[in-house]
């Protein structure tokens, strides 16, 4: 391709647009991608849209857990939106070039729902250490008002520092290439596309890392600590059970985001590849929130129990206004609301 042969070296100051190669290096399986990917995409909308619409009109899921998990989902679909229909769009039009204005807003976007998304598993995990370790105070501690902030403080609390973050390696002088050997634009591939020192930007990147990847990290692992050991206190095995799924659920989804994006940003620059940044990087923008309605819905009754409530309610309303349109029923409405009460033998 045209585009592989790396240009001489110039100034690029005024660039404005990058070339995002994200796999151009197997041409004969673009459309093999395509459709591979756009059916991820449409499984991740489906099954975290789910999970948020349930947690949000169950009236069995209405408490702090099952909130923080809603809101988990919706930022799932929020995060992978950024990344994945901008690569479907390259690999069905082979069109891979992206001003630097969207690129920069996908890049900010990008680092704030990260950061988001791990404050919000430390709050997901605090809730299970208080649930488990201190139930009595349970209610008082995490109220409605306490449950609103901390879901609030997880979605701002990045958008200030992921913004000048952003604007400061945007400021850069970009020379010679402007190919991006990524599928999206992250912050290793951009740097390296940066003329000059950069290694106040490589210091910024991991102290920023260290604040909202590890801190978090070191919080959750903290919690989970002292959440076995009250849990190996527990009289009863089926209680030990039954608290051991529901934190290893979370420890999952935990061990597969932290871990890619620890390796992602905190390596040494000396062992960056391109080819690992990419799979890292489907790691925790695909294939995490591809699995984590899986992980969560398959080893959760309530949840499951709420699935089949609402597959139970679609059932029977579509039944009931097939019939109603089948004899011409003048009030269907009467019937469906008799079918929804009949519904309850479904589960």
């Amino acid at each position: 391709m045209e585009h592989e042969e790396k240009a001489p070296e110039e100034n690029l100051t005024n660039l404005m647009e990058f070339v995002l190669l994200d796999f151009a290096d197997v041409p004969h399986l673009q459309k093999f991608l395509f459709g591979l990917f756009i059916l991820i995409y449409i499984i991740i909308l489906m099954g975290n849209g789910i999970i948020f619409l349930i947690t949000k009109l169950d009236p069995v899921l209405q408490m702090p857990m099952y909130y923080f998990l809603g809101n988990f989902s919706f930022l799932e679909i929020c995060y992978v939106s950024v990344t994945l229909p901008r690569m479907l769009i390259n690999l069905w039009t082979q069109r891979r070039t992206i001003s630097l204005v969207a690129c920069a807003t996908q890049m900010c976007c990008i680092l704030v729902l990260g950061a988001a998304e791990c404050f919000l598993l430390a709050v997901m995990a605090y809730d299970r250490y208080v649930a488990i370790c201190n139930p009595l105070h349970y209610p008082l501690v995490m109220n409605d008002k306490v449950c609103v902030q901390l879901v609030a403080g997880s979605w701002i609390s990045g958008i200030p520092i992921q913004i000048g973050q952003t604007c400061q390696i945007f400021f850069l002088p970009f020379c010679g290439s402007n190919l991006i050997n990524h599928f999206f634009c992250d912050i290793p591939p951009i740097l390296k596309l940066a003329c000059g020192d950069t290694f106040l930007n490589e210091m910024l990147v991991f102290a920023v890392a260290v604040l909202f990847v590890m801190v978090p990290f070191l919080l959750i692992l903290v919690s989970h600590g002292k959440i076995i050991s009250t849990i190996l206190k527990l009289p009863s095995a089926t209680s030990q059970a039954k608290a051991f799924s529901t934190c290893s659920s979370h420890l999952i989804v935990v061990m597969m985001f932290f871990g890619s994006a620890t390796i992602t940003y905190l390596r040494p620059k000396t062992q960056v590849s391109a080819g690992t940044d990419k799979v890292l990087s489907l790691f925790y923008t695909i294939v995490t929130p591809m699995f984590n309605p899986m992980i969560y819905s398959l080893r959760n009754r309530d949840v499951i129990m709420a699935l089949r409530k609402l597959l139970c309610k679609f059932t029977s309303f579509k039944k009931m206004s097939n019939r109603s349109l089948q004899k011409h029923d003048p009030s269907p409405v009467l019937h469906i609301k008799k079918e929804f009460g009949e519904a309850g033998i479904c589960f």
